[in-house]
């Protein structure tokens, strides 16, 4: 499946965990791709990264106010567009970069097309209706995404979901034995307060199996969950920050990942290595990903919520390996880059040519 044309992208931010998307969806692009994106504020610590087939041309991001009040320009857009001249250009779809809707025109008066990609629409108002309404086609991360863009009156013909995937197909994993003396619990992600680590350690705590209790991450937050830990829960292990193929043995020890806070990239990877999960809703991205017959969602914040579910979770093993491997499954043939990259193929190759 190819786009028969020059692809024009533009993000914010290009952080590692997309290099692989971007990659594999220039290589679907028939005249090549052009990613535009800028660097982050230090603050947000967003690791970078460096594509391979994708031409990365940086933008110069203007980062103004901050919180609530975010808002960011990048001052050489239209230097961009009229460098690369793209046959068509997705943008995400976020009011607060400032710039898109002179790109959008750019395009639009040269009779070319723009996909808008986002997470959806928080509300269904006049503004988020005027600000969807100048794309050609949306790209959603996930079905609740793209209900939220058809409430606001946005062709439901035009809207494409992508499913919001960091990780390739995975290879089968080993296979885990039906029983253990002593489950293991694993977390993955930063070790921030969104996070709701304490929860995790706090819920292994009151569990009377007494599961093993990975960790695996480094953050602001670090000090202090390790004090808490040897007040409540001493066996708990703090490995620190690992990537790529040093997580491995971490997922190949697990029977259970849980995701108590919001976020988390690793969910998927997770999924990969045959492991049920249990996380907080967030998003929508998740809604997908997480089904009855693989995992548990819970309301985020909610502490009951989760220490039952993980009692309910490790009650039965053989359980969690049917639940672990309907995870694999859903990873392998529904949502992955290379699913992700066709659905960003198909949305172009409709709106482009109709």
């Amino acid at each position: 499946m190819k786009f028969d044309g020059k692809l024009g992208v533009q993000q914010r931010v290009l952080p590692s965990y997309r290099v692989p998307f971007f990659d594999l969806l220039a290589g679907h692009c028939a005249d090549g791709m052009s990613l535009f994106a800028g660097q982050a504020r230090p603050v947000e610590m967003i690791a970078g990264g460096t594509t391979q087939v994708a031409r990365h041309v940086e933008a110069r991001n203007l980062h103004l106010f901050g919180g609530a009040f975010y808002l960011c320009y990048q001052k050489n857009f239209i230097q961009w567009l009229h460098e690369t001249n793209p046959d068509a250009l997705i943008v995400e779809a976020n009011p607060r970069y400032l710039a898109t809707p002179a790109a959008v025109s750019w395009m639009h008066a040269r009779g070319r097309k723009v996909i808008g990609w986002g997470l959806g629409a928080p509300k269904p108002n006049g503004f988020w209706k005027r600000f969807v309404g100048q794309f050609d086609a949306m790209l959603a991360y996930s079905q609740r995404g793209a209900d939220e863009y058809a409430a606001l009156g946005f062709p439901r013909e035009k809207i494409f979901v992508a499913h919001n995937s960091v990780s390739p197909a995975p290879e089968k994993p080993d296979d885990r034995p039906l029983t253990v003396h002593r489950a293991t619990i694993l977390f993955v992600g930063r070790l921030q307060a969104r996070k709701r680590i304490d929860s995790l350690l706090r819920a292994c705590a009151e569990l009377e199996t007494n599961p093993r209790l990975l960790i695996v991450g480094d953050g602001p937050e670090r000090a202090a969950l390790e004090l808490l830990a040897k007040e409540i829960y001493p066996s708990a292990e703090f490995v620190g920050a690992k990537h790529g193929a040093e997580l491995t043995p971490y997922f190949q020890q697990a029977d259970l990942f849980v995701l108590p806070g919001t976020g988390g990239l690793a969910v998927q990877e997770a999924m990969s290595y045959g492991l049920p999960v249990i996380v907080a809703k967030g998003d929508g991205t998740q809604d997908d990903l997480v089904r009855e017959g693989n995992g548990w969602q819970i309301q985020p914040e909610n502490y009951d919520a989760l220490v039952s579910t993980m009692k309910n979770a490790l009650s039965d093993i053989a359980r969690l390996r049917r639940m672990g491997a309907e995870s694999f499954r859903i990873v392998s043939e529904e949502i992955n880059i290379q699913k992700m990259a066709e659905a960003f193929v198909r949305a172009l190759n409709a709106t482009t040519l109709s």
